[in-house]
């Protein structure tokens, strides 16, 4: 197969997969290009906050960027610059352990997804990606607790 044709066709799949049927209020739909053609190697997705959390009401933004070795490599997972939450890196970077040592390829995009939605109301303290947000989670949970409420304001549904 051609470079990128095997993280290709397994992209496809997955993107037919997400049509036929995804979890509520999420959002995992490739790029465009500028000739209005679609890039399977970056997915523009949503992840809702979990009713009844601090996170709830938010439907927060997430790139997927893809490499050639996908799926034997899992993709980079970022949310918008300077996220507020435990284990993602000012950056946006998500610090998630099926993106890491735990990834295998069988991982659907939909676990991903799913798996950054369990990751919001139960960040891994273990493994902080942000000294800030790690300092407020351990020292004061209200004033984390209000920040996550505030963040969740900020990425309102766009439906």
């Amino acid at each position: 197969m051609a470079s990128g044709g095997a993280a290709r066709g397994r992209l496809a799949e997955e993107r037919k997969a997400w049509r036929k049927s995804h979890p509520l209020g999420f959002v995992a739909k490739p790029a465009m290009l500028p000739d209005g053609s679609v890039n399977l190697m970056l997915w523009n997705c949503v992840v809702p906050g979990k009713e009844g959390t601090d996170w709830e009401g938010g439907y927060f933004p997430v790139t997927l960027h893809f490499t050639e070795n996908y799926p034997s490599n899992p993709p980079t997972c970022k949310f918008p610059r300077r996220f507020f939450h435990v284990n993602v890196y000012d950056s946006g970077d998500v610090c998630l352990s099926i993106l890491g040592d735990a990834w295998a390829p069988s991982i659907t995009v939909r676990q991903i997804l799913i798996g950054i939605q369990e990751l919001l109301e139960n960040p891994n303290p273990a493994s902080p990606a942000q000294d800030f947000a790690y300092d407020v989670f351990a020292e004061n949970m209200p004033e984390y607790k209000r920040r996550v409420r505030e963040q969740a304001k900020r990425y309102p549904s766009l439906v």
